[in-house]
Formats: structure tokens, sequence, C-alpha cells
């Protein structure tokens, strides 16, 4: 009755005081929870299509009827057997599940259901509001053949008959807890449950699960008669503050944006002050730090400095975290200066003493290095015979990829220019089917995925005719739609050819992002010469007008990142085959986009690119820079400029700060919205030499590197802000403000960082580059593709207990991650070898079966290893010529390296995190062997540090799980010699601590710990 008194008050409140359409709220970004943790939203106003992102639309089955309603406008009413479908696939990938949404009672029949998810009546999923026909109590239960079945009861939860009340239900696989809520208040909790979604859905596949709303899985159950609203699925376990914040700001209209919102306390561990941590535990003292900077330029300060240790402990250098200012005023002018840092788990305050110096000419490096082309460089088997994972990888995206059907990649082109599909072509689906408004996305990955593939199959004719046609004929089908634009139809009489006098669809008075078939306009001869999308321009008019991100006719998605993957997959396939209709495309649209955006203030372009989402560019600095680049056409350099983000580059329109003052001005933002930016930053100094681009890019990297890092090498994944694809609020926070409950780590945004990586690597060869690069392809990249197939991860999860979930095998419907994926698994041997420009230094980056083909210089170069599970790589030289042989010495070779030339020992001196040279004529057949013993090191969360990852060398070696955790495990390590506690077989990298078996992460399929609670002694 309380709860019921409750909501009749807060009821009243919202008629008195608000009579919009919950409408107002907005969709994917609503409650201050992150937006990846929305499966499905389905508002039920008008009709039973999902809001989120994910376009996962419902289906209505029998004579349900949308019907007025005083508190929600417009509700829907099942009655008489109708019920609500929803797609087999919503429950694909989950970690936890929530269910959420309103519910008005119009019979309260004992036995009802309101919802029943599973593969079948005796493995699902189920909420029983009125009780059963044994008992009038409140229901909601698990029912699995392979665990024990959890039923939740819960008397005192009866709903009232017509009151609108607000249920949830949340499985938290973690916590081994399943909670009922009833507006807002939770009622009852079932604890220690022992069991996986799998045991309950098909959570990897398509087709098996059957998810009903208003209907049970059983045909002879009785069907609801109520009225629902706002029905939600969320992957992640809510908890009672996010419930209660739903069921309010629904009440009071009080919607909160994601990226503004610190996510509510969670199951997180929490240790006191006093919590040794690690080596800090025996610290005695840190080293003080002097430096210099520029005026107006923030210093680069130190993130480990030397300390001292008690008790013979020899640990490693202190990490350090200093304090961030948002600005550069401490430099404002000459001066000496201090900062005062702090040490985790310590009464220690290192201090920084900075010279602020006048600001001297700029210098910056020139691009000394170049890659290989992809033909240039072929990966092989290891000196065992077997496929190493860069092959096995590679294999399960080419083969796939060879099967696929480009009619499917270029389906919402056709659709968007009004134009007949072929027979038998089929739509992608998630965020490429008919109404999400990322549409086309794939195709640009798809575009540079068959390029890459076709430069880098020459050990197959077949497979490599596969791809050349495939480019050819996507490439015919785009220019014959891009000719079609602007121009005179038989369909009209008139036409636009302007770009910026684009009139509005026909028989509509203003832009609108309707996709739908009903609402997608079609009429190409007013877009403007050279127009080419899967969607309509509208969407950039509107961003330009002011339109934020969401699902509604009024709002957008992103239209300049799908622009910059197409434009950058036709320039991918003009220089691997020189297609010039590839170019004349991408050509066209980047007149199209210079048109437009040369006419925008300066003011217009800073709103844009700072709208959360809505103005996500990815790389279209960096593809119009490089577009000038190929053309010499200087309209395309200009137009890549208007791609400054200004806010975050330069800090305002006057350039007095940012990155490029050395600022974190991207400190609580969507980490892979802006990563991109700085990759092409970094390309625009290339072309246009001025340095602040470089500063900017490279000021980033140190940055994300040093405080955003977590040891897989993925920079993002926030509780605070609440969303898992965003930098955390603070620097130097990750266990304060990071680990986020949905996941962390968007696999997309380590394929821009490796991306930046290697291009800031070909202007300042510094060994931390490839030290990063060699983690996160390793550890990342390598490890987000499934065991089986090519289905890999959107984020990877890092929490206790955690597991990986791959999605699309089939190449079927792609997430941002899944499209960059492609991409990533067909240039896996594009880092292995650098060559400077003049042709007289060849640098080795990685360890990696392969075969070098230096055309320049008339040499080939074999690489036989089995690293990483051996310690030692060879470099056969098949030809002769002089030059400088560049072999890296990693970060990790604590051990020391060993270096012969035909069975000699060098006598070369080179610390950990360096280059070793070797200059000299080389003649055909020498001989290169170099060995770097590999040694346990621990990686330690910045703000935490007794939480801390396990590598072997470059190995992340993550401890194998039987089941969901809601705490670290607990491990204990020897002080002095962390490996003495590590027993194990190094060939195959496994091992064993504390009696759990480490496995390395990439070939980790099932329950994982990658961080543990480490203690010393």
């Amino acid at each position: 009755m309380i709860i019921y008194k409750r909501l009749i008050c807060m009821l009243t409140v919202y008629i008195f005081c608000s009579q919009s359409s919950i409408k107002a709220q907005g969709d994917q970004i609503l409650d201050g929870i992150g937006e990846t943790g929305l499966i499905a939203r389905y508002v039920f106003d008008n009709d039973q299509k999902d809001w989120s992102r994910n376009n996962l639309h419902a289906e209505i089955h029998g004579d349900a009827k949308f019907v007025e309603d005083d508190f929600f406008k417009k509700v829907i009413s099942l009655k008489d057997g109708a019920y609500v479908s929803l797609p087999s696939n919503v429950l694909n990938g989950l970690e936890s599940i929530s269910v959420v949404g309103w519910i008005q009672p119009e019979d309260k029949t004992p036995g009802t259901y309101l919802f029943d998810f599973g593969k079948s009546d005796t493995s699902h999923f189920f909420l029983v509001p009125f009780g059963t026909a044994n008992s009038a109590e409140f229901e909601a239960g698990i029912i699995s053949g392979k665990t024990e079945n959890v039923i939740l009861k819960a008397p005192s939860a009866a709903i009232e008959k017509y009151p609108w009340a607000h249920i949830a239900v949340v499985i938290d696989v973690s916590s081994g807890r399943l909670t009922a809520f009833v507006n807002g208040a939770a009622i009852k909790s079932v604890e220690n449950i022992n069991m996986e979604l799998e045991d309950v859905f098909d959570i990897e596949t398509e087709g098996k699960n059957k998810l009903f709303i208003g209907k049970a899985l059983d045909d002879s159950a009785k069907p609801l008669q109520a009225k629902l609203h706002d029905f939600r699925l969320y992957r992640v376990a809510l908890n009672p503050d996010q419930v209660q914040r739903i069921f309010e700001n629904a009440i009071r209209k009080n919607n909160a944006v994601v990226n503004e919102r610190k996510e509510a306390e969670d199951n997180l561990p929490k240790f006191t002050e006093e919590t040794p941590q690690l080596y800090n535990e025996y610290l005695v003292s840190v080293e003080d730090v002097k430096l210099q900077t520029t005026i107006g330029n923030l210093p680069r300060l130190p993130r480990h400095l030397p300390g001292k240790y008690q008790a013979g402990i020899k640990g490693p250098e202190v990490s350090v975290l200093w304090p961030a200012p948002e600005d550069n005023h401490s430099v404002a002018e000459k001066g000496v200066y201090t900062i005062t840092g702090s040490v985790p788990g310590t009464d220690l305050k290192p201090v920084a003493t900075v010279e602020v110096l006048d600001s001297p000419e700029e210098n910056t490096p020139a691009r000394k290095l170049e890659s290989f082309e992809l033909d240039e460089v072929s990966l092989k088997e290891n000196q065992a015979g077997q496929k190493t994972k860069f092959i096995e990888n590679r294999d399960k995206f080419i083969h796939t990829l060879a099967g696929t059907n480009p009619d499917s990649f270029l389906y919402m082109f056709r659709n968007a220019f009004g134009q007949p599909q072929p027979e038998g072509a089929e739509p992608l689906g998630v965020w490429d089917s008919q109404e999400t408004k990322l549409r086309g996305h794939a195709t640009g990955h798809y575009l540079t995925a068959i390029a890459q593939a076709y430069a880098s199959t020459g050990y197959d004719p077949e497979l490599q005719q596969n791809f050349s046609d495939k480019m050819e004929y996507m490439v015919n089908v785009l220019y014959e739609l891009s000719q079609l634009s602007g121009k005179p139809s038989a369909k009209s009489s008139e036409y636009e050819s302007d770009p910026n006098k684009i009139p509005t669809g026909p028989g509509k008075s203003q832009y609108s992002s309707d996709l739908s078939e009903e609402g997608i306009r079609t009429d190409y001869w007013n877009w403007g010469e050279g127009f080419i999308s899967a969607y309509p321009p509208d969407q950039f008019i509107m961003l330009e007008n002011g339109a934020t991100y969401g699902g509604q006719e009024n709002q957008v998605w992103a239209p300049y990142y799908t622009l910059h993957k197409i434009l950058a997959g036709l320039m991918d396939v003009y220089e691997v085959s020189g297609n010039e209709k590839a170019l004349r495309v991408a050509q066209g649209m980047g007149d199209w986009v210079h048109a437009r955006l040369s006419q925008l203030p300066t003011e217009t372009l800073i709103s844009m690119w700072n709208r959360y989402i809505a103005g996500e560019f990815g790389g279209m600095n960096e593809a119009m820079a490089r577009l000038y680049r190929i053309t010499g056409e200087h309209s395309y350099l200009e137009t890549a400029r208007l791609f400054d983000n200004i806010k975050v580059f330069f800090g305002d329109a006057s350039h007095s700060h940012g990155l490029a003052k050395n600022v974190d001005t991207f400190r609580g933002l969507h980490a892979n919205q802006h990563i991109p930016q700085f990759v092409g930053a970094l390309e625009m100094y290339r072309d246009s030499k001025d340095s602040e681009y470089f500063k900017v890019a490279d000021n980033f990297w140190f940055k994300a590197m040093n405080d955003y890092m977590y040891s897989i090498g993925g920079v993002a994944g926030a509780r605070n802000p609440a969303n898992a694809e965003c930098f955390v609020s603070q620097p130097g926070t990750l266990y304060q403000n990071g680990l986020s409950a949905g996941g962390q780590n968007e696999t997309c945004a380590t394929y821009n960082m490796l991306k930046l990586t290697r291009n800031l690597f070909l202007f300042e060869q510094r060994p931390e580059l490839m030290d990063y690069y060699e983690r996160g392809l390793y550890n990342h990249i390598l490890a987000s593709v499934a065991e089986d197939s090519p289905a890999n991860t959107y984020h990877v999860p890092l929490r206790a207990g955690s597991i990986k979930r791959f999605g699309n095998p089939d190449m079927t419907g792609f997430t941002c991650c899944n499209g960059t994926a492609l991409e990533s698994s067909t240039k896996l041997q594009n880092t292995i070898y650098f060559r400077s420009s003049d042709n007289r230094e060849l640098y080795v980056n990685l360890f990696v079966p392969s075969t070098l083909n230096w055309k320049e210089k008339g040499i080939v170069i074999e690489q036989e290893t089995n690293f990483p599970k051996e310690d030692h790589t060879s470099l056969k030289i098949n030809g002769k010529g002089k030059f400088t042989l560049k072999l890296r010495i990693p970060g990790w070779a604590e051990k020391g390296f060993v270096l012969k030339v035909n069975g000699k020992p060098e006598k070369i001196a080179a610390e950990p995190g360096s280059y070793v040279s070797l200059d000299r004529k080389w003649k055909d057949g020498d001989l290169v062997e170099l060995k770097i013993p590999f040694s346990f090191h621990l990686d330690p969360i910045m703000d935490q540090q007794n939480i801390a990852s396990i590598f072997y060398g470059p190995v992340l070696l993550a401890a194998q799980e039987e089941g969901p955790r809601d705490n670290w495990r607990k491990i204990k390590l020897n002080a002095k010699d962390i490996g003495s506690s590590i027993k194990g077989n190094p060939e195959e990298l496994t091992f064993e601590v504390d009696g759990v078996l480490l496995k390395p992460f990439y070939e980790t399929y099932g329950r994982h710990s990658v961080y543990l609670d480490v203690s010393l002694e």
C-alpha cells in the first residue's frame, strides 16, 4: 500500500506538471545508464519499434491496440490473446539481464505472463505478476534443465488492478542474484544462484530463442490482459539506484544524458587506504624531478620515477599520479613552479620542479619511415609447421569474406536511391538495417577489407580473383549511383545540382532522418552532384542545424562517421587496384562535403564536432587530407581543416590551449569518437607540415597510454561518466572511475589506437610506441576473435570472472567493432617491418613468422620463429646489399638479449625498450638470430595497484575461472622474484599460481580474470 500511495502521488504531480509526450525524454541516451547496456526499448506509444540504436523491432500478434492514456498519452493494450514477440537475437551476447517496464492490468487472472523468454517451456526466464493457480504471489522464475530452478515469490508485491505499476526483474550473474522491483523499490531477492545465461538462453546464435511479452512459451497458459508502456531490456544487471532512477525519471520527466552522469555505486570491491599496493608497501622514497617547458605548453610529467625500497626488494620504477590541469594558466609566463604528485597506498609526495622558458621555434619530426605494401609481407607458419594465431584469425576472416554477397553491402545504397534490388539480395542487419541511421558503415569497412584481402592473397590466385571481382562490382554500383545524384532524372524534370540548395524531401516541410520504407526520401536528383551514401543527405544538413544523437526523425546518428568509412574504403580500393571509378566517387563526395562545410561559420563547426555521437566524424580529417595527397587538389586539404575539433585540439578558436598545448581536453569524452580524429591530426601534419597537428596526436598518445590504458591496451570503459565507451572523467583514475559494469575496451578504439601508434612511429622511432603496439595487437586484437569463426568482440570486459561475447560470425550484421575487425584481420602483417624513406634502414618491429619482399633492395627476408611460445627469432637474408638492420629490444626484456650473426655473438649494449643496429653489407644467406628471454611482470591499475595483470613477456595471462565472480581473485607472489611463485610450461604458455590456471588472453574463451588482487610476501 505504501508503494501504491507513493505512485499515485507522483503520478498526480506528473499530470499537473507535464502534459508533454514521453518522447521528450529522448531514447538511446536516457536515465544516466550507458547506452551500450541497453539492448532494446519498446515505448509502445504508436508502434512496436525498438527505440534503441539496435533496431530490434518487435512484432505484434493478434488484435493489440494503441490506446489513449491519462498518464503516458499512448500505450499498447493487449487483450483477447494479443501478444508481442521480440527478435530471437535480442538476448545474444548477454552477461546479465534486466527487464523493465510499466503495466496496468485489466485482469489479474493467475497464471498470466508479463514476459516469458527462453529456448522452450523447460528452459526459460519468466514473470507471472498475479501468481499461479497454486499461489496468489508475484512470481519470477528461471527454469533450466542444467541447474537448479530459481523461483522468486513476493506476497507483498500484488499489483493493483488499475493504477500503473513499474516492474523490474534483474538477473545479476556475477553476484548470483535474482531481484524483483515494483515502483522503484526492491521487493525480493534470491541469492546464491549458480548458473550461466547459456543454461537458459541461446546467446550465441539466432533463431533458437522465443521471446514473448504478454504470453507464455506454453501455449496452454492464459494470455495477459493489460496495458503496457516503455518496456526495456538491458544487458547489464541494473542496481537499485538505477531502477529507482528509471522509475522516478519517467514520473518527473527528469531524464539524464548518459555522458553527463556518474554511474551509481555498484559491486566493484572497495579497498581501504591501508591496503598494501604491491611494491609500494616496501617503498621508502621516490625521487623528485626537474624539467623544462615553454610558455603556454604544460610539461610532460614522467608517470614513473626511480624509488628506493626496503627489505632488499628490487621494485620497479614508481608509478606517480599528477594533477591534471584543465587549462594552461600555470605556464602563461616565464618562471619556475612546482607540482606535487602522489603515490597510491603511501604518503609519499614527489615534487616536479618546472622551469618555464620562452617559446623556441617549433621542432617536430619529419616522416622518416615508410611501411611496406601488404603484398610485400606474407604470414608464414611457425617453425613447428603450425598455424600461428595471426594465420588462424586471418583465415577465418578471409574465407568468410570470400563467401559474402556484395549485394548485401549495396542493399541500403540502392534502397536510398530508390533502385531495384538484384534477385536474391538480402539486407544486412544490426546497424545496417532499414531504419538504422548509421546504415552503410559496414560497406565502407567491407571495401577496405576486400581491398586488403586482395593485396594479401597472392598465395592463392583463386581467392585473390574473388576479391578482385568483388572490388570491381562494388565500385561499379557505387559509381552508377553517385552519377545519379543532382542530375536530371526520368522521374522528375526538376533537379538540384548544388549541394547547398538541397530541398526538403517530397511532401515534407523539414529535413528528416526517417529511413522507414514508407518515410525515406529517394529523390536523388535533388541531392547535389557527387553525393553518395546509404541514406539521403538530410542527416548531414540536420547536423549543421543543431540535431542531436538519437532515434527520432529529428535526430541523427553520426553521418560523417559513416561517410569516412566509405571514402576510406574507396581510396583503399583505388590504391591497391588502380580503379579510377573508385577515386572519382571519392572525389565527388569530397567536393560535396567541401561545398557544404566551407559555407559554415567556425562556431557552427565547433558545435557540430563536439556533439555527443551526432558529431562523430570518424577520421574524415584523415580521409580528406589523404584525398588531397592522392589528387593534389587543395580544396580537399582545406576541407580536412574544417574537421579540426577546435575545442579538443586547440582549446578555442584562438588556439590558446588544448592538446596542442598538452592540456587534457578529452577526459570523459567518448573514446572512439575522438581517437580517429587524432589519427587524422597526424595525417594533417604529414600533408600540411603544421606542427600543432603533430603535438595534438603525440600528446594524446602519451596521455592515453599513461592515464587511461587497461592492461590489454584498451583505453575506455568508464563508470564516471556512466558510459562504457568513454574515457574516465579524470586521468589516472581507472579504478575509481573505470571498469564499467557493462564492459570496457571497445575493440574498434584499440584498432584506432594501433593505427595512431604505427603512424607516430613512422615519424618518431620511439620504442615505447612499438611496445604498446605489440601489447594491443596480441592482447586485444588477436584476443577479440572467436575460437571457431570470425565472430568478434564489441567490448572486452575485464572485471573478475568476465567472459568475452562474440558477434557476427557470418558477416551479416555489423556493429562498429565488427566492421573494424574486418580490417584488423586482413592486414595483420602491416607493421612487422618498416623501411626508411631512403631504403638504408630496415626496422624489425614484431617477431612474427613472415616473408618480406623488399623490392627496392632486391632482398627477401625470411623470419622464422615460434614466438611467443619461444623466446627467439631468426632472420635469413636472401640477396645482398648494404643497409642497417634495426631489431627491437622490447621494454619487457628485463633479462637482456643475445644477438648472433651467422652463429657469432654480437657484443652490442642496449637497454630494454630500444632498437639495436647492425650496419653492414649483407650477403646472400646471412642469418641473424635474436634471443630475448621472457620473464614475469605485473601491470597494475595506476590508482589501485594491488589490482594487477600478470604478463609473461608480451603475453597477458588470464586466470581461467569456473564461473562468474563478484570479487577479485586473490593470489600471493614472492616480492623478490614473482616468477618463483608461478609454475608451468613456457612452450605452451600455460602456468599455475595459487591453484588457478593461467593462459594467454588471446587463447581464452571461457570465464576469466584478467585482473587479480595481488599481494607480495
